[in-house]
């Protein structure tokens, strides 16, 4: 089996894997270990490898081969006795701080989760940061996968054991500005951007046409004061007219797509008062609601089924949405910011050197895709014309395009605290400096 290219994405990067030819087979191993396992990876083949040899088979694998028959055993009696048996996660607590590598202290695979991200795809910017090709530097990291609306719960209210975490922008803004929430802070590292105009859909046989259609009409919301939603009537009130008090409001209490989103957290059902604003029958979600004609529109941060379906009376309400928003981004110059990384307060503290790291790292696997996608065109993706929608969006955006640092969030960021406010859900309007880690309010990309 042989493949074209030299990237491995989309529908063959199950399939294949890295090959360094050397001139025999062993140098091939060692050149293909050696590009294709950072330090992490080798530290622990290494340490597999200690513990599976001759002079410590018997001290090591063979004892928790012991350990092991030991432990069915006691579970085999318990289920004579019992159909269920709940235990801790782990046996002891999670550690104060992070275990450097090489500081003799517990060993990597020790090491409680440390770091969360959004969504189930680790390609792109963050395909070699989450497989550990580009380590952080000092530290072993663990990444677990979970929705944004999981993450958000777990930091907010949660158990807090990430160090490091993906979190929704708008949940940590009220959180930051109307609890008082100091738990976690951010790092200038915005990770996850989206236009938000392709997130309003309609029923098409309500005359909805343009914006100014949608005063007075019934529009779903799935967790109202989420981050994409509270951009959705951002963009409505400064780009066209239309503010949150000209619509009438129905909340669901389910999603249609919550195995994508994870569902909503609690400060994304922060709802502000004198609108018009009423639950939905129980039991419905949003596309319910549409598919019924109970409502005329839904505001949705992913796509409501009854869009995923197809269904003929339901569309967006600018089917063109990619020529739109890239007007929006000519004409305000904003990328808007969905996502952004947090670091823990205490870990900060008691790792100054971390923020740092954090950031270098997420810098560095999104150049390096930079990179890939700019060798490779459109050998990258199985989109057929990718390469020019590459080049496309570095003639309208820049080079870099997907900015991380101060600068490159700071007018995102800036529109967001202001469209908080006055759709009444931040009490006041933030300031980035007092958002960020200290540390970080000087972080900047070297390049683009």
């Amino acid at each position: 089996m042989s493949r074209g290219g030299r990237n491995p994405r989309g529908r063959l990067f199950r399939l294949c894997s890295l090959r360094v030819p050397g001139e025999d087979l062993t140098e091939t191993y060692t050149r293909t270990r050696a590009q294709g396992f950072g330090p992490e990876v080798r530290r622990r083949i290494m340490l597999g490898t200690y513990a599976l040899s001759a002079g410590y088979y018997d001290a090591f694998y063979l004892k928790a081969q012991r350990v092991r028959t030991l432990i069915r055993r006691d579970y085999d009696t318990a289920f004579e006795r019992c159909d269920v048996v709940c235990t801790p996660t782990t046996p002891t607590p999670a550690f104060a701080s992070i275990s450097p590598l090489g500081s003799g202290r517990e060993p990597s695979f020790a090491v409680p989760e440390i770091m969360s991200r959004g969504g189930r795809n680790p390609r792109g910017r963050l395909f070699r940061l989450c497989s550990l090709r580009v380590p952080i530097e000092g530290c072993d990291a663990t990444f677990e996968e979970d929705g944004i609306g999981k993450m958000n719960t777990h930091a907010f209210k949660g158990p807090q054991t990430r160090a490091v975490t993906e979190i929704g922008l708008s949940p940590f803004m009220l959180a930051f500005c109307n609890d008082g929430f100091r738990d976690y802070e951010l790092l200038p590292i915005p990770v996850l951007r989206l236009f938000r105009h392709k997130s309003i859909f309609i029923r098409t046989d309500r005359g909805i046409r343009r914006p100014a259609d949608l005063r007075g009409r019934k529009v779903a919301t799935v967790g109202y004061s989420s981050s994409g939603l509270t951009w959705v009537r951002g963009i409505l009130q400064h780009e066209y007219g239309v503010k949150p008090s000209e619509i009438r409001w129905i909340v669901t209490g389910a999603d249609s797509s919550a195995k994508i989103t994870g569902g909503v957290s609690s400060w994304e059902k922060v709802l502000p008062s004198g609108l018009d604003i009423r639950n939905a029958p129980s039991g419905k979600d949003e596309s319910d609601l549409l598919l019924a004609g109970e409502v005329d529109a839904v505001f949705h941060p992913a796509e409501p089924q009854a869009f995923i379906d197809r269904h003929p009376k339901v569309d967006r309400l600018f089917r063109d949405h990619r020529k739109v928003e890239q007007a929006y981004f000519k004409k305000t110059g904003i990328f808007p910011i969905m996502h952004v990384v947090a670091i823990r307060r205490d870990v900060a503290k008691a790792n100054p050197w971390l923020p740092r790291a954090v950031f270098d790292a997420y810098c560095e696997a999104k150049q390096l895709d930079y990179q890939e996608m700019h060798k490779m065109g459109s050998y990258y993706s199985s989109l057929p014309w990718f390469g020019q929608e590459l080049r496309e969006t570095r003639e309208l955006m820049g080079q870099n395009f997907y900015p991380y640092g101060v600068s490159g969030m700071r007018k995102a960021m800036e529109a967001a605290f202001r469209f908080s406010h006055e759709q009444g859900l931040a009490k006041r309007v933030l300031e980035l400096e007092e958002v960020l880690h200290p540390s970080s309010l000087s972080f900047e990309e070297a390049s683009g």
